[in-house]
């Protein structure tokens, strides 16, 4: 029964990871509805397991387009290194920071506080996926009959960072669906910035790996090679539905951007923090 579970669990992360309509949201309320706890280091480390089968989908996906763009010259592959350590960098010290604010000071008191405790609050999860919703919507209004600039630059790269950032302790805050927002609304053209928002998503996703693992061996310390153990084969399986899932849902994401469509996807997430919230008050998820 629990690998029924991880395989749905896949299946969702594969085919909401690449739309902006945040996969962990949707993941975390798959888990509530089955019984499990979304806070837990091993549902944690799972999920991170699933966005690396999205991960890889996102590499296959893009690699011809990476190699046309990114790596056409020595010039354009320095461009794009220093854009996304730029990002990457502002990542890191907003979502750290924000980390850090919030267990030390909105959490001040839990004992053994830890930002992955709110990833199972409903509330919280339904109030990301509104903003992002309005983001979105505000984003492909605003953008929809503008043509972006080709390129993306280091000022643009910092702030695409800083809202990666701000995703990043907020379950439901989809990371993809700011990121394009905010691209769009900087100016950048649909799919150059699709193709940078994704390979952030490729640099950003070991280093979760690293952090929930070290989480799960922290939690587990007696037995941790039992604990990585029991995850490894369903991981495994699991990782292989969401990169097939993963694949499809960027064809789809990217036919969406180039019809105008994205705002739609703004009106999604608004409709999912409602029945988020209906779940809640109904079902106490």
């Amino acid at each position: 029964m629990f690998f029924l579970k991880i395989l749905i669990l896949a299946f969702v992360q594969g085919a909401a990871e690449l739309l902006p309509v945040s996969s962990s949201a949707h993941v975390i309320v798959a888990e509530k509805l089955m019984g499990l706890d979304p806070t837990s280091p091993e549902m944690t480390m799972l999920l991170v397991m699933l966005h690396t089968g999205t991960m890889f989908a996102v590499i296959v996906y893009f690699w011809k387009d990476w190699l046309r763009s990114y790596f056409s010259s020595g010039a354009a592959f320095v461009s794009t290194v220093i854009n996304v350590v730029l990002a990457t960098a502002c990542t890191g010290v907003v979502g750290l920071g924000l980390q850090k604010v919030i267990e030390h000071v909105f959490m001040k008191g839990v004992p053994h506080a830890e930002i992955e405790t709110l990833f199972g609050n409903s509330l919280l999860i339904a109030a990301a996926l509104a903003a992002v919703g309005v983001l979105i919507i505000y984003s492909g209004v605003r953008t929809e009959r503008k043509i972006g600039r080709l390129d993306i630059k280091p000022a643009q790269s910092c702030v695409i960072g800083i809202v990666q950032g701000i995703c990043l302790p907020f379950r439901g805050f989809s990371r993809s669906g700011a990121t394009i927002s905010t691209g769009l609304l900087l100016g950048s053209t649909r799919y150059k910035v699709e193709e940078f928002s994704f390979a952030l998503a490729v640099v950003l996703t070991p280093v979760i790996i690293a952090k929930e693992g070290l989480r799960l061996l922290k939690a587990n310390k007696e037995g941790a090679h039992l604990a990585l153990g029991a995850l490894l084969t369903p991981s495994l399986v699991g990782m292989v539905v969401s990169f097939v899932a993963g694949l499809l849902a960027l064809k789809l994401l990217s036919r969406w951007l180039e019809s105008g469509q994205w705002k739609l996807f703004g009106f999604y997430c608004l409709a999912a923090a409602v029945t988020v919230l209906a779940l809640h008050f109904t079902l106490g998820i």
